[in-house]
């Protein structure tokens, strides 16, 4: 990668090259994994669930909104994100006959979201973990596991483990009867390699945006929405400047106010039913003076156009890891090891 500083952000940069590997591999057993899913639901066709609720924090959260699209167009059956302290500390016991809940956490260890699946699971729910670790407390509590397999991650920011953790919701809406076609998987490992081999356009934009910026909005809707708030997730740890992940659809009612002259707009499309709304909003960003940068098949950071809608969230996280750790190593921050975070946040 061009940019580095000295050994700075070579730990983050070596994780993020694993990627098209860990994804590859990920993808080569998703028969096996979505038979697990489907033996966990007690019939081999495995029927829809009355609904599905999916507990995370952090970047797994990011990648449970990815998994809230692709789950609800699979199943046709609503999907809620979970508010976990409303079991941990306000005591509220669900009944979830016939539930689907589903907990994400990259290392299976963060006890907030191990005891919410647990109790899903006692209110009568069919529990299923996405970790990185299948030996995990999480994993050990749920029925199934889809186990991302992305091995150790040193770095602070979570790269490989997050893109894996969205390929896996992909791969459960799979095993709950979505439609295959809307995620090429042969393309993916190329898709990501070619990205990684080529980190110029974020080098590029981390300089359009200088050193001085303090705030950033990153913007899509639809299926690429996870993927934006994990952009500016991504931005903001490694970084320190505040970014905000967003709808277009909800900024433009009200929170386009911040937009003015020179503030970082970065939206993500990838072409799809969405694009439009996208547009729309980049164009209303850049008469108020904001300066947008597209992650998008013809954007200043530019993803292949072969994932369609369905797995280019994992291509645009990537350009906006490669992002987030230029504009760190501009600022002289090693995004490897940012002040004040460590690897494993304990909420409970």
């Amino acid at each position: 990668m061009s940019g580095d500083t000295g050994q700075a952000g070579m730990l983050m940069a070596s994780e993020m090259a694993e990627q098209p590997r860990v994804l590859a591999a990920l993808a080569a057993r998703r028969a096996e994994l979505s038979a697990e899913v489907r033996g966990a639901l007690g019939e081999g066709d495995a029927p829809a669930p009355v609904g599905i609720v999916l507990v995370a924090r952090g970047s797994s959260d990011n990648a449970a909104v990815f998994g809230r699209y692709v789950l609800e167009l699979a199943t046709r059956r609503p999907v809620a994100l979970a508010a976990p302290s409303l079991v941990t500390r306000y005591g509220v016991d669900d009944r979830l006959d016939g539930w689907l809940a589903v907990g994400v956490s990259q290392s299976g260890k963060t006890p907030e979201i191990v005891t919410v699946l647990e109790r899903y699971g006692a209110a009568g729910a069919t529990t299923v973990a996405i970790t990185n670790d299948r030996d995990s407390p999480l994993a050990a509590t749920a029925k199934a596991t889809i186990d991302t397999a992305a091995g150790a991650e040193r770095a602070v920011p979570a790269t490989k483990t997050v893109t894996s953790q969205f390929a896996a919701f992909a791969i459960l809406a799979e095993a709950l009867g979505g439609d295959t076609t809307l995620f090429p998987w042969d393309a993916l490992p190329d898709a990501t390699a070619e990205i990684l081999a080529d980190d110029e356009p974020a080098v590029a934009a981390a300089a359009s945006i200088g050193s001085d910026t303090t705030g950033l909005v990153a913007i899509a809707r639809g299926l690429l929405l996870g993927a934006a708030l994990e952009a500016a997730l991504k931005v903001k740890e490694t970084t320190g400047i505040l970014a905000e992940g967003a709808s277009a659809a909800d900024f433009l009612h009200g929170p386009i106010a911040v937009v003015r002259r020179g503030l970082p707009v970065l939206t993500l499309s990838a072409g799809g039913p969405t694009a439009a709304d996208v547009t729309e909003f980049a164009d209303a960003a850049r008469a108020r003076g904001g300066h947008v940068l597209a992650i998008g098949p013809s954007g200043e950071l530019p993803i292949p156009a072969a994932l369609g809608d369905g797995l280019s969230s994992i291509t645009a996280i990537i350009r906006a890891q490669q992002l987030a750790r230029a504009i760190s190593l501009q600022r002289g921050i090693d995004p490897d090891a940012p002040f004040g975070l460590s690897k494993v946040t304990e909420t409970h």
